[in-house]
């Protein structure tokens, strides 16, 4: 018998979660059934329960659960506790184990598949919500010069620096804010590219042989992207790779196999 996994979210049908953990199983040889949960929206516990309990060992967890996993979780990661969200959960007996790999999949993403050093270097983060949460540890511990995080509803913005003051290379404001300052990478953590909106970023707000990141992705530039182009940024990326590669450290969390990754990318690239 295979073990069985899941994504759970609410909706689910757009998950390319399935095809993208088929074919790790299938590259890993890893005897593995992946499947849809479509939770409804008050009944994440009870829908978790019933797959703990039917022998499920593991899951992927989007929108909206992954507060609602974060504290369903019996142990949390660093990354989780950082991000107070959780993404990918491990059953164990009566042990929930939570972990968020949406950092770790950004990092490996921007480091290792685009080649671009992120230490000494001035980054900004645009949103201060549950994606960017996830995100702000990981690109800490890369030792980057500064990191400005960057919100319309600045007390977000604020508060999500004060719970990183450890770290001294940290700012916080709103878009006005920056005016003036330039930054070798700049995040795309807002849903503004959800709804087809550009961010309210000031010009020259790009340095030279910058990499604009859009966490979202889609079948053309996100309006943030065509933006970075115009401003001049060197390189471009939304964040196919960001989700193949999040999926993988699950995967590897799951069956202790790292997959490759850089076909998979590449195809899903192709087909947006």
């Amino acid at each position: 018998m295979p073990d069985t996994y899941a994504v759970i979210g609410n909706p689910i049908a757009h998950s390319k979660s399935p095809l993208i953990h088929t074919e790790f199983s299938k590259q890993t040889r890893q005897d593995i059934c992946y499947e849809t949960i479509l939770a409804p929206l008050n009944g994440f516990a009870a829908v978790i329960e019933v797959f703990q309990q039917s022998g499920g060992k593991g899951m992927n967890v989007t929108v909206p659960f992954k507060v609602d996993a974060y504290k369903i979780s019996t142990q949390l990661t660093e990354q989780a506790t950082a991000a107070q969200a959780v993404n990918t959960l491990v059953f164990d007996g009566d042990e929930i184990y939570g972990d968020n790999t949406d950092g770790t999949g950004l990092i490996r993403d921007i480091v290792v598949n685009l080649g671009f050093t992120i230490t000494t270097k001035r980054v900004l983060l645009c949103g201060a919500g549950g994606a960017a949460r996830g995100i702000v540890l990981p690109l800490l511990k890369q030792e980057p010069r500064m990191l400005a995080i960057s919100n319309r509803t600045v007390q977000k913005a604020h508060k999500l620096r004060q719970q990183f003051s450890s770290y001294k290379n940290v700012i916080s404001g709103n878009y006005a804010d920056i005016a003036g300052k330039e930054f070798d990478l700049i995040i795309n953590a807002t849903s503004a590219s959800l709804i087809g909106k550009p961010l309210s970023l000031p010009l020259g707000t790009f340095a030279t042989e910058s990499l604009a990141y859009d966490i979202m992705y889609g079948n053309r530039h996100t309006p943030f992207l065509q933006f970075a182009r115009q401003e001049g940024a060197t390189h471009l990326s939304d964040g196919v790779g960001m989700l193949v590669e999040q999926a993988a450290e699950s995967f590897f969390i799951w069956r202790g196999v790292r997959p490759e990754t850089k076909l998979l990318i590449e195809m899903l690239s192709q087909n947006n």
